[in-house]
């Protein structure tokens, strides 16, 4: 059976999900969208992804046609009518169509797309050995042009650093800002473990879309006991650092073991990476907003 894509609220097979080539969305990326992930059916921080989506939404004055709730519902609907348990979930809200001119008021109704799927970011004896990474030349887009903690469909900065990586023959790099303050990777947020045993991720205000699984992270190592904060440092500090590791909605929590060819630590995922991974696991099976509540 084909995999059935809420459009606009229709259900409909993949192959028949399209939108218009005058849509927004494709034409200008003018949109936001959520990445979302479903463990043993149950949408993980279903609530906190829609109130960045329609946060998003408001600061680009696009306005969405159904309310959060209806999303919610229809997003878990996409999941049953697929019969899936297991699954990453795209919801894209995009202008919508309107003509070959920039000017949004042509558009006259936004359109919204929900996919579930599988994804694989990374294969996963990267997150039993780690990750190597490089520093990005590209730097991460300032604030007063483009605000960073909008989950925008113009994601080309983030395409060019993933370019970079690959180009270096590594699966991630790691974007600096203008002054050189470490700020996230191409979709992920970073965090380190210092020479103190101090855990530290880089703070909104600085240039980064402040991640659900990063705060879920925060959260969960303030339960343990590790100390825990939001912190600017730069490279001369992931080097130095004794641990690193990567966050993010499809990467979960992914070791970083080399950065620029020096390696973290002792070159391996780090005791403190590990025992947060496991937490992190623990929890999704057992949180998220249930798709059948009847099982």
């Amino acid at each position: 059976m084909s995999l059935l894509i809420y459009l606009d609220g229709a259900y409909v097979p993949k192959e028949k999900a399209l939108i218009s080539v005058y849509d927004h969305g494709y034409l200008y990326g003018d949109g936001v969208f959520e990445g979302i992930r479903a463990y043993g059916g149950r949408i993980f921080k279903l609530t906190e992804h829609l109130e960045r989506l329609y946060e998003g939404a408001h600061h680009i004055m696009l306005s969405i046609p159904i309310n959060p709730e209806e999303m919610a519902a229809a997003t878990l609907e996409t999941m049953r009518r697929n019969k899936l348990n297991d699954a990453y979930i795209r919801i894209v809200v995009s202008r919508g169509p309107g003509d070959l001119g920039l000017d949004p008021r042509k558009c006259s109704r936004a359109t919204v797309v929900i996919i579930a799927d599988k994804i694989s970011l990374f294969p996963q004896e990267y997150y039993e050995q780690g990750l190597a990474v490089i520093t990005a030349a590209t730097r991460q887009r300032s604030s007063d042009t483009m605000e960073p903690r909008i989950k925008s469909l113009n994601y080309l900065n983030n395409i060019l650093v993933k370019l970079e990586a690959t180009h270096a023959g590594v699966m991630e790099a790691i974007m600096l800002n203008s002054q050189g303050y470490v700020v996230e990777g191409s979709g992920s947020n970073v965090f380190i473990v210092n020479n103190k045993g101090e855990l530290i991720t880089p703070p909104a205000f600085l240039g980064i879309l402040e991640g659900i699984t990063r705060n879920t992270v925060i959260a969960l190592a303030g339960a343990e006991g590790i100390p825990v904060r939001e912190g600017i440092f730069t490279r001369h500090d992931l080097y130095t650092a004794r641990e690193c590791f990567l966050t993010g909605t499809a990467a979960e929590i992914i070791p970083v073991i080399s950065i620029d060819r020096r390696s973290v630590g002792a070159g391996i995922p780090g005791p403190l990476t590990r025992k947060l991974m496991d937490r992190f696991h623990d929890y999704i099976r057992r949180e998220g907003a249930p798709v059948y509540p009847h099982q």
